[in-house]
């Protein structure tokens, strides 16, 4: 490797974004709390797990990033659901091996980026799935169905809250 190549290292030195307004905070902030109070308290009622640690970062996009096209409604709940999915196939075929997880989550990207259905946060969705190592319900019950519970909050909310439409397209 040559010196040009770590050259690269030091970035493009653009400048950073701005930041967002306080009120866009604010209302991400709230966006994010009922999404995960949804799922949460679902979970409460149903005595099953329905909260992924990936729908935290998916809260993040949904509300703080509505606009963006990893945080539209197919992304979310295809992202997470395929994604998912890929997991449990891997765990199913190879068992729990390091390989196989790293060939999941890779899958995983690879069928995102075909699909049209990028959502970074159910990249970690394998990666979930290989460490609680969870029956093929698993694919429902949280992710199908947490996934579209964050959808819907973030339907609603994100159409009440701001002048623009959610989502940019289905």
């Amino acid at each position: 490797m040559n010196a040009s190549f770590f050259a690269k290292f030091r970035g493009d030195r653009a400048p950073l974004p701005p930041r967002p307004a306080r009120r866009a905070i604010a209302l991400a902030w709230l966006g994010g709390f009922l999404a995960i109070a949804a799922v949460a308290l679902l979970q409460l009622g149903l005595s099953a797990p329905f909260v992924l640690g990936s729908f935290g970062a998916t809260c993040v996009l949904a509300f703080g990033y509505p606009d963006v096209p990893f945080s539209q409604p197919r992304n979310i709940v295809l992202g997470h659901t395929l994604s998912t999915a890929v997991g449990l196939l891997f765990l199913s075929l190879f068992g729990p091996q390091w390989w196989a997880m790293a060939a999941a989550l890779a899958t995983a990207i690879a069928l995102m980026m075909a699909t049209g259905t990028v959502h970074p946060p159910a990249g970690s969705n394998p990666v979930i799935v290989f460490l609680l190592q969870p029956g093929w319900s698993f694919l429902l019950f949280p992710t199908a169905l947490g996934a579209v519970i964050v959808t819907v909050v973030a339907l609603f909310y994100n159409n009440a809250v701001r002048a623009g439409r959610y989502p940019k397209y289905w």
